[in-house]
């Protein structure tokens, strides 16, 4: 049987054992952790998640206010706010943090979170750069305005002819017999819609990524400071400019690309960077991959090597990571972008109950060899383990078993922003549970307002009120618990 015709098979939900509460106060999960110099209550974790609720041009909302206050209302010990811009790049409703204009929506964001946890909450932000990707075209607009003629293709299809005669012959052309006299790059531009890679030196704009991105990242780490954050948290991970730098399939030849020692080489100039401007007193980490699980691309030995260069370097923390890479993602439809979390990579990076295998502490064997890399080297830089962690009994687990020092959990802190303090105080009965079919991911890929299926159509008595998403259906947070 192909794989295609396999039968999808579900992975049911294990059985959670909650702790009492006096239990809870004896486990690792719930005891202080540290990550440099900041001292963190538990070592419960809020990865950065993208919920599509700033303004369109990057600023702190109302929403976003009310999504972040909402996590911060479980009081876990460590909350990161969503990968947020450096650069001036237009980019949706994603956060910002590129100028000083974004300051005071930033600072308010603090202050939100403050106040909703008590205190108890240490909140990072993350900072990413990104490259250009645009949408899939249309075949006749590629070939008739987007397709750079060059002699290969005049050869080819119109010896002597013009460049209207070679495009006009093109278009003729049965779409197999196309793709053949196409290059590579020129088949994936067409098919999936053109995107920027690292390795593009003809591009004097890529070119100079490593002499413009550490003082950017510099300057966000420093707007970072300045507003109020315990720190943060570099992006160095998924299908985004460090993380492509990182990868095997980075073929700069500027001492930037290919062999591993130059791969990591940018990774460390933006950590120095940052760490000069912000200095030793505020806390600096990175999230990057323990498997691209694409072709050709880094694996779990490209990864530990990293993780011991960081640690080495002085970063306070290794967030890990893994897959959600552009490389494998699925076609878009015509006038849509490339989605990197659709294809195997995507799987990986966030396992759903469909996935071969179980996806319940899948990816924290990535975290435990990082781990172990960075021990052995004589460092004790704190790791955080994640990927489909929704119990109590497999958090403790990876923490008693030494696989990470920190305990993220994305989606089920999303199914139920209040599930590690309902832990802690004895009543897990009353957690909801993700049951990790990636509705929220099918939102993310939309980039429209991200919420869960198991809370978002749950409008109680006295919620007439409650905010919705833009078409009405959706309510924007989940319900409010109440502990006392």
């Amino acid at each position: 049987m192909n794989d295609s015709a396999k039968k999808r098979v579900r992975t049911p939900l294990p059985d959670a054992a909650w702790p009492t509460r006096a239990v809870a106060a004896e486990s690792l999960l719930f005891s202080p952790g540290r990550i440099g110099p900041v001292e963190t209550r538990t070592r419960t974790w809020v990865p950065a998640m993208v919920p599509w609720r700033a303004s369109e041009d990057g600023f702190v909302t109302p929403e976003v206010l009310d999504w972040y206050g909402r996590f911060a209302d479980g009081r876990p010990g460590v909350l990161v706010v969503e990968a947020t811009g450096i650069r001036e790049i237009a980019s949706g409703p994603l956060l910002r943090i590129g100028d000083d204009r974004f300051l005071p929506g930033l600072r308010e964001l603090v202050r939100v979170v403050r106040e909703r946890s008590g205190g108890a909450t240490r909140l990072l932000i993350q900072t990413i750069d990104f490259l250009s990707i645009r949408r899939r075209p249309e075949r006749e607009k590629f070939l008739s305005r987007f397709l750079t003629i060059t002699d290969a293709h005049r050869e080819r299809v119109a010896p002597g002819g013009s460049d209207d005669d070679v495009r006009a012959a093109l278009l003729a052309l049965p779409h197999d017999e196309l793709l053949a006299v196409l290059s590579e790059r020129e088949a994936s531009d067409l098919e999936h819609g053109y995107r920027e890679r690292v390795d593009d030196m003809h591009l004097p704009h890529i070119a100079e990524l490593p002499r413009t991105l550490p003082s950017l990242f510099a300057d966000a780490a420093a707007r970072a400071q300045e507003a109020g954050f315990d720190g943060v948290e570099l992006h160095f991970a998924h299908a985004y400019t460090m993380a492509s730098f990182l990868s095997r399939t980075n073929r700069r030849t500027d001492g930037y690309g290919g062999s591993r020692e130059n791969r990591v080489r940018l990774p460390l100039e933006v950590f120095a960077s940052v760490r000069a401007r912000v200095g030793a007193d505020y806390a600096v980490g990175c999230r990057f991959l323990g498997d691209e699980v694409i072709e050709g691309g880094s694996r779990i030995d490209d990864a530990t090597y990293y993780g011991e260069r960081f640690a080495a370097a002085g970063m306070d923390f290794l967030s890990l990571s893994k897959g959600g890479k552009f490389d494998d993602a699925k076609q878009p439809k015509v006038g849509q972008a490339a989605y990197p979390y659709t294809g195997p990579s995507g799987l990986e990076c966030m396992p759903t109950v469909f996935v071969d295998g179980s996806p319940f502490g899948r990816n924290l064997p990535l975290a435990a060899a990082v781990r172990e890399r960075v021990h052995a080297a004589g460092h004790a830089t704190p790791v955080v383990g994640c990927g489909g962690i929704n119990s109590f009994d497999l958090a403790e687990a990876a923490l008693r078993d030494g696989a990470c020092d920190f305990v993220g959990a994305a989606r089920q802190s999303l199914a139920d922003p209040d599930w590690f303090r309902k832990v802690e105080l004895g009543r897990g009965d009353e957690v909801r549970r993700c049951i990790y079919t990636n509705y929220c991911e099918g939102l993310d890929q939309k980039h429209v307002e991200v919420t869960c299926q198991l809370w978002d159509r749950e409008f109680g008595d006295g919620e007439a009120n409650v905010t919705r998403s833009k078409d009405g259906k959706r309510r924007l947070e989940p319900p409010a618990w109440k502990p006392e």
